[in-house]
């Protein structure tokens, strides 16, 4: 038999249980952290989520800028009519009747 007293006895396994409930504590409580830093749903894949969604918003906004020169550009091209000769001239190298065209050959 124990040497000890019955109440010596409980103690020490009160105190043991405690041991094991705080390690098991702090053993749920590490997981928890790593998953809300690295899971699924963790800091990491919030921050790249954002980083996204910057990207995506400037390509929106640079695509907005460019339809608008593109249409201001289509504008002009169905109403100015020096717009469409500059136009042909750039694309298809044209010249007015009476013009003279000269090409300088490189050195």
């Amino acid at each position: 038999m124990d040497a000890r007293a019955p109440g010596v006895v409980r103690r020490q396994q009160a105190a043991r249980r405690r041991r094991l409930v705080r390690r098991v504590l702090l053993f749920a409580a590490a997981a928890l952290l790593a998953n809300a830093l690295i899971g699924d749903n963790g800091l990491t894949t919030l921050a790249r989520t954002r980083r996204q969604s910057q990207e995506l918003r400037a390509e929106v906004e640079r695509l907005r800028a460019e339809t608008l020169r593109l249409r201001e550009e289509a504008r002009r091209l169905r109403e100015d009519p020096t717009a469409i000769e500059a136009q042909a001239r750039r694309d298809f190298g044209m010249i007015r009747p009476g013009e003279k065209l000269v090409v300088l050959a490189p050195k």
